[in-house]
């Protein structure tokens, strides 16, 4: 298992992301520290990048947006975000790969 995601055992996921806001385009990176870094094309104003993590992380995961909260890291470039009902493998291969 990496170390940017965590499993729990009721099999929500924890994400450990290192965001860039006002990229280019919206993509997955590489390992930032023990974070999986993700750029993000939405500008880090009024909460529009968190929405567009959410929304991105989401879509690549096949998930309704409801499914993927924002725990930590509101105002930060450093985020912690929690999946419900992905499976551990469809996290690693579809966000890392």
């Amino acid at each position: 298992m990496a170390d940017w995601y965590r499993i729990a055992p009721d099999g929500r996921i924890t994400l450990t992301l290192h965001i860039q806001p006002g990229a280019k385009k919206t993509e997955c990176a590489r390992l930032h520290g023990e974070a999986l870094k993700i750029r993000l094309a939405a500008p880090p104003v009024d909460g529009k990048a968190n929405e567009a993590l959410l929304r991105f992380v989401a879509d690549r995961l096949q998930l309704p947006k409801s499914a993927v909260i924002l725990k930590s890291g509101q105002t930060s470039r450093h985020k912690v975000v929690e999946v419900s009902g992905a499976a551990p493998e469809a996290v690693a291969a579809l966000l890392a790969g």
